[in-house]
């Protein structure tokens, strides 16, 4: 069931998401349509749906438990930028 929704929105934005709409052969309104359903997607399930390659990489590679990557990635960064 659809309902009308009334919205205030700047003049210019209006006209550009127009024009966004119309070069996807949208609606003014399917295109909010859609913006409000990605808003309230359940991202919780999006984020336990794991691709078969990942699961087969999974637990290939083991690091110690206090591996730090941000550091591991700065060394790394630093000796091939600044080392020269």
């Amino acid at each position: 069931m659809n309902k009308k929704l009334t919205l205030s929105v700047d003049d210019s934005i209006i006209e550009k998401a127009k024009a966004y709409a119309e070069d996807k052969n949208e609606s003014l309104s399917q295109l909010v349509e859609n913006y409000f359903r990605l808003l309230t997607a359940d991202r919780r399930a999006k984020e336990k749906e794991i691709s078969p390659l990942v699961n087969d990489l999974m637990g290939t590679i083991t690091v110690p438990e206090d591996f730090d990557y941000k550091t591991a990635k700065l060394e790394y960064l630093e000796s091939r930028y600044l080392n020269d």
